[in-house]
This record gives structure tokens, C-alpha cells and sequence, in this order.
């Protein structure tokens, strides 16, 4: 009898010990896919952000007025806030990014102290215009490096979880691709010439777009199983994809959500996505699988990426800007509507060059921004308007849209494509008073970065 209870109290221990190994194994391994999908889409965003950093302070050298040339500057500051906080979010702590991080602090500092003083009393200096243009050429070399190691992270499927536990193993050499990238693009930096300019930056500010989708999305409460569902039939991948799915931190977002990995069952592609748990709208996605050589244009490709906005009831939407990295083409989507562009309802669509597939997409300033709108007439005439761009800008073309100006409010402006020498630019006039509300420079086409 007593033999009888302590087989049964083993066997009970055992089972219990048992479920517990494999109770604490999904616990964790549920932690390993949100850390790896906060840090995929942490990185991503850095490399977005760089790009906005390039293009600005580009921007600020073809500009018009001292208005616009302060508010730019106070992007830039912002956006440089940005991408210092997205770095402090990958697991790099590690590894010491001093220059990289100097080299923010200060095009983050020059652009907070000339966007505080009067430009109107003290206008930018010949020299200070001079360190805006090298400020221009030392971002656009930390962009094409991480844009580089971008490409090549997407190709081999590089996991930021296993650079982690490199550097977390002092006795391991630092030997990952993604560690290497990032030691490679702080050297560049440490050879850019130093400035006279302090690295103490002001506080930043970051964009309102969380509160936005709180406030905006509408509907049910989906559950885990209806959000799996509705992934699924987003992405048009077969039910034999396995997914899982845990809970967003809604304390630090504003709103409730579900971090997602979808996996074929043999494991060779992966899907990352957030998606708000009201409504089930995908805020964005990245699929990482390797892609091959490009066999299709960007035209035929930004047709892909339409289709897909189609296919998933996205209405009135055109191509506002596409451009080719590597073996991707990335492009971006506005609503239109009588002929006038909408930028806040803005939707950015990742395809592959190889077989067309969309591998990236994020539409989390159309859910925050998306609404009806009525008047879109302006006060004044495209001739008017075009009468306050900067004289040295030769302009080609010409049309209506929507944008947000500093204070996040949507105004009606005449948009103006021009050239200075191999620059290209879109200027915004307001449709009302012809101010000029804002100068963007657009991209230049990628290089095809070698990841061989």
C-alpha cells in the first residue's frame, strides 16, 4: 500500500515537473518572438528615420524662408530624437556606438539651437550652411551603410536575438552580421572631421501618432484566434501557417494590440506584424525570406503593391514616391480624391523584385489620420503660388495636395516638383496665404547593395 502512494506521488511529481519544464519553454519562447519583433521593427524604423534625417536636412538647403527653414530644423531635431531612442532599443548596449550616437547628438543639438533663435535677427552663417551640408553627406553615408546592412539582414533572415546572445557572451568573439554591420558603420563615423558643435541635446519630441489610433480605431475587440484569422487572410497565406500571437504593451502604446509571427510549417519565411486588438487593423508587417535577383521593374511592382492595397480595401489610393533598394522596391500610397493628394493617409508598401510578392508594409499614419474630407478648394491660384518658390528652383510639375504643417494640422497646399542641378525637390505652398509650408528633397535611386 505504501509502495502503491509513493509510486503514485512520483509519477504525480513527475507529471507535475514535467508540465511546469514545458509551461516555463513557451514562456519563454513567446518572450524570444515579441523581443524579436519589438527589435525588427526598432531597426526598421531607424533605417526609415535615417532616410528622413538625410532628406531634410537636404531639404533646409533649398528653402525659401526663414519660417520654413526653422520648422524644418525642428523636424530634423525631432527625427534625430527618434533614431537615438530606436538605437537605445536594440540590443546593442553591449557594444559601445559612441560615434554613432555623438554624431545624432549633434545634428540633433545644431538643429535644436537654430530652430530657437530668431532667424529673421541672426540668419544662418556661411559656416554654420557649411556644416549643414556636411551634416547632409555624413547622414547620407550612415543611411546607404545601414540600408546595406538592412538588405542584407532581410536576405540571410539574420535574427537580432542571436546577435544578442553573442554580445551577452563576454567569452564569444563578436562574430554576427549584425553586430559587424553595426561596428563598421561607427568606424565610418569616427573618421567623419569633428565640429565645433557641442553633443548636449535639448528634449525631444515624439509624434502623436499612438494617441491617433487610439482615439481612431473603431469596432470589436478581436480575440487571439479572430486576429490570427484575419492575419491570415491579410497576408493571403494558407491556414497551414502556424502564428503566435501575445499581447502589446498597451501601458506604453495608448491602445490594445497583438504582436504576431506567422511561420510555414517548415520554417523558411517568417512574418512579423502589430495589429490593433480593436478592429484587427495590421499596422504594419515584414516578411523575412530570402530574395533573389530582380526580374520586374519598379513600375511592375509598384502595380503589385497597389493591387494588394485593393485587394485588402484600401480605396482611391496612388503612388506618391517609390524607389528600389536592393532586390525591394519600396513605395508609397495617398489617398486621392478630386485629383488632390492626401499625404497624412499615407501607406508604405514593400515589394519583391524577384516574384512581386509584398514583403513590408506599414499604414500607422493612415489609421491615425484617415477621415472624411470635404472642402479642397484653393484661394489662390497656381500661378500665385508658384510666384513664392525659391528662384533658383526649376519647377516641372505642379498640383494639389493635403500635408500636415508644424502644428499636426492638415492644410491644403499647391505642390511643386523642381530641380537645383541634380537635387530634386517637392515644395508646398499654402493654398490659402502662400506661405511656404514645406521643402522635401527626394531620394536619389538606391545603389544595389552587393550582400554576397
Amino acid at each position: 500500500m505504501v509502495k502503491n502512494v509513493l509510486i503514485g506521488v512520483l509519477a504525480a511529481a513527475v507529471i507535475g515537473t514535467g508540465w511546469w519544464g514545458a509551461n516555463q519553454a513557451s514562456q519563454k519562447e513567446a518572450l524570444e518572438i515579441n523581443s524579436e519583433n519589438n527589435y525588427q521593427r526598432a531597426f526598421h524604423d531607424l533605417s526609415f528615420h535615417l532616410d528622413q534625417i538625410e532628406d531634410e536636412v537636404g531639404s533646409t538647403l533649398a528653402m525659401n524662408s526663414r519660417e520654413q527653414l526653422s520648422s524644418s530644423l525642428a523636424q530634423v531635431w525631432r527625427l534625430t530624437s527618434l533614431a537615438q531612442s530606436e538605437l537605445g532599443q536594440l540590443p546593442l548596449g553591449l557594444m559601445a556606438l559612441n560615434e554613432t550616437e555623438n554624431l545624432l547628438s549633434k545634428i540633433g543639438d545644431f538643429s535644436y539651437k537654430t530652430t530657437i533663435r530668431d532667424l529673421g535677427e541672426k540668419p544662418l552663417s556661411d559656416q554654420e550652411y557649411e556644416q549643414l551640408q556636411r551634416f547632409y553627406k555624413e547622414a547620407g553615408e550612415i543611411r546607404h551603410d545601414l540600408r546595406k546592412l538592412q538588405a542584407s539582414a532581410l536576405k540571410e533572415q539574420y535574427k537580432w536575438t542571436e546577435a544578442e546572445q553573442v554580445m551577452a557572451d563576454n567569452d564569444a568573439p563578436m562574430d554576427n552580421s549584425i553586430v559587424n554591420g553595426f561596428q563598421t558603420i561607427d568606424n565610418k563615423v569616427k573618421g567623419f572631421k569633428e565640429t565645433e558643435f557641442g553633443s548636449e541635446m535639448g528634449q525631444g519630441f515624439a509624434p502623436d501618432v499612438e494617441k491617433k489610433i487610439a482615439e481612431s480605431v473603431k469596432g470589436k475587440a478581436l480575440s487571439k484566434q479572430e486576429a490570427a484569422k484575419k492575419a491570415k487572410q491579410f497576408l493571403g497565406v494558407p491556414d497551414s501557417m502556424e502564428v503566435e500571437i501575445d499581447e502589446l504593451d498597451e501601458e506604453s502604446l495608448g491602445f490594445e494590440g497583438y504582436t504576431l509571427t506567422v511561420q510555414e510549417p517548415e520554417g523558411e519565411d517568417e512574418i512579423y506584424m502589430d495589429m490593433t486588438k480593436r478592429g484587427g487593423h495590421p499596422l504594419w508587417f515584414l516578411q523575412s525570406r530570402p530574395i533573389d535577383e530582380p526580374e520586374m521593374s519598379l513600375n511592375e511592382a509598384s502595380n503589385k503593391g497597389l493591387a494588394f492595397l485593393e485587394e485588402n480595401g484600401y480605396e482611391n489610393m496612388e503612388l506618391a514616391d517609390g524607389k528600389q533598394y536592393d532586390t525591394v522596391g519600396v513605395f508609397q500610397f495617398v489617398t486621392q480624391k478630386d485629383d488632390v493628394k492626401i499625404y497624412p493617409d499615407t501607406v508604405y508598401v514593400e515589394v519583391a523584385l524577384d516574384d512581386g510578392e509584398v514583403v513590408g508594409y506599414k499604414a500607422s499614419d493612415y489609421i491615425a489620420n484617415h477621415h472624411q474630407r470635404d472642402d479642397l478648394s484653393p484661394s489662390i491660384s497656381a500661378e500665385e503660388a508658384k510666384a513664392q518658390v525659391n528662384p533658383n528652383v526649376d519647377v516641372q510639375e505642379e498640383g494639389l495636395a493635403v500635408i500636415h504643417n508644424e502644428d499636426d494640422e492638415e492644410i491644403l497646399c499647391y505642390e511643386f516638383y523642381g530641380t537645383i542641378e541634380n537635387d530634386t525637390f517637392r515644395i508646398y505652398i499654402n493654398a490659402e496665404d502662400g506661405d511656404e509650408e514645406n521643402v522635401k528633397k527626394m531620394q536619389e535611386a538606391e545603389p544595389v547593395y552587393d550582400t554576397m
